[in-house]
């Protein structure tokens, strides 16, 4: 059996949520995305922003 100060606090962290939500329920569960705030997080998500290196950021402003 693992002892309690052997866990990483993260790892504790994340069993003491899924015992909270396996008791209480997830509190979101019945809530909905309102249609226009669902579409613009569609296009948000197929608009990924392509990542710029640190070499071209100091030859474009440095």
């Amino acid at each position: 059996m693992t002892k309690l100060n052997d866990l990483a606090v993260e790892y504790l962290e994340e069993l003491i949520e899924q015992k909270l939500l396996e008791i209480v329920g997830d509190p979101d569960s019945e809530l909905r995305l309102e249609k226009g705030f669902k579409e613009k997080l569609e296009r948000r998500l197929r608009n990924v922003p392509r990542k710029v290196s640190h070499d071209e950021v100091l030859k474009k402003f440095g």
